[in-house]
């Protein structure tokens, strides 16, 4: 048997995906049920993320949509449906989002929105979203406050919860540190606390010796945090828990480093970023504990990937202006291939309640940026995104998956 090229496989792994939303057998009209976004013909998706302004990098998940949705329209659809996709700039700003949407529900008439960005501007249309009940699935934040299936039944988030991952640090350092001393920074807002409660929980609840023993905040406002981190350092712990973002980050890694401090240091997975690590020096990262869960792109370790090669394929293809080693872009593929696959399941019934249905019993579906043993785990009562996760130790250049995913 011939064995195929890199590029006959990525084709191949394409033309797999586009297999699963072709046209399905014909079915009588009687059988149809639609609502605002959708007919015999047309399937109407909206989102918002930020095209502008500093958080323009994220605008790369709406071209991804669009190249995707594009990719499948040429090839017949979703169950013989063309997806009309819209994505929104909403330049991180709140009262742009609540703009935006307005006119995607009222003006646009979609049937759903998904994969739009920020815990802040996603507060802003919440509410209104779910008095419309209209479905805001897969939503670009990890806060707590999107999992109330019986408040706000509509709104679903599509990145692990920060709590999920604030459990599973705990649960690493109480297998690795039984009798831990914990040092805790976190920002002093709802994304701290997300974080800060869970963990220490666990540890109480493990019933062992592992104990806070000191915690400090700082303000997103704060030009440095080194006061904090020097009475940490002084503290006597021998595990640092560092809740920051951004620049905080940067420079909570680089001061301990300066300190001379070695504690075990975790850190969540949405401060892991290669800029944020950069700013902080490689070196000074090596060693830290964070969650994982998905692959990336334009790395020896995932080039023979079937999922990304498939994305490398569609990049080529629709997207050639966006690196190879873009995995914002290699985010927004696995969030269109899952969104096209809740559309799939819903077959010739395109309503809203129906799409929120197939939406939260997706427990099981792996998404293509996902890493193996990792599957949403979405059921009607708890819209927890995912529950088991991958512990992982920075190299000093990347991620080392520390053994079995752990289930929070």
């Amino acid at each position: 048997m011939k064995k195929q090229t890199r590029r006959e496989f990525g084709a191949t792994a394409l033309s797999a995906i586009a297999a699963s939303v072709l046209p399905a057998p014909f079915v009588w009209a009687a059988d149809k049920k639609y609502d605002p976004g959708a007919s015999d013909t047309e399937i109407k998706l909206g989102q918002t993320v930020p095209h502008s302004g500093p958080g323009s990098l994220y605008g790369v998940l709406g071209r991804v949509g669009e190249a995707y949705f594009q990719m499948l329209n040429e090839k017949g659809g979703i169950n013989g449906r063309k997806v009309k996709f819209l994505t929104m700039d909403d330049a991180y700003s709140a009262p742009k989002c609540v703009e935006a949407t307005r006119r995607l529900v009222e003006q646009e008439e979609v049937l759903a929105l998904y994969g739009s960005l920020g815990t802040a501007p996603q507060t802003a249309v919440h509410k209104y979203l779910n008095s419309k009940g209209v479905p805001q699935l897969l939503l670009n934040t990890g806060a707590s406050k999107w999992n109330d299936p019986k408040t706000y039944k509509w709104t679903m988030a599509g990145l692990p919860l920060y709590p999920t991952e604030a459990r599973i640090l705990a649960k690493h350092v109480v297998s690795v540190k039984p009798s831990a001393k914990v040092g805790i920074l976190y920002q002093n807002d709802d994304f701290g606390r997300d974080f800060l409660g869970p963990f220490k929980k666990v540890l109480a609840d493990a019933g062992g010796t592992a104990q806070v023993i000191m915690e400090q905040t700082y303000d997103l406002t704060d030009p440095t945090i080194d006061s904090q981190l020097i009475n940490l350092s002084k503290s006597g712990a021998d595990v640092f828990y560092n809740i920051t973002t951004g620049k905080a980050t940067s420079q909570s890694i680089r001061k301990v480093a300066e300190l001379g401090w070695k504690p075990l240091q975790l850190l969540s997975a949405g401060s892991t970023g290669r800029s944020i690590l950069s700013a902080a020096g490689l070196e000074n990262a090596k060693d830290i504990v964070a969650i994982r869960y998905n692959k990336e792109v334009g790395v020896p370790r995932y080039e023979k990937d079937p999922d990304v090669i498939a994305f490398e394929e569609l990049r080529k293809k629709y997207l050639p202006n966006i690196d190879p080693d873009n995995t914002i872009a290699f985010a927004g593929y696995g969030q269109v291939v899952t969104m096209s696959e809740i559309l799939r399941r819903c077959g010739d019934d395109l309503t809203r309640a129906n799409v929120l249905k197939h939406a939260a019993t997706l427990a099981g579906f792996h998404s293509p940026y996902f890493l193996d043993g990792i599957n949403y785990s979405y059921t009607p009562d708890d819209y927890t995104p995912m529950k088991t996760l991958y512990v992982s130790i920075f190299n000093g250049k990347d991620w080392d998956l520390a053994g079995e995913p752990m289930t929070e």
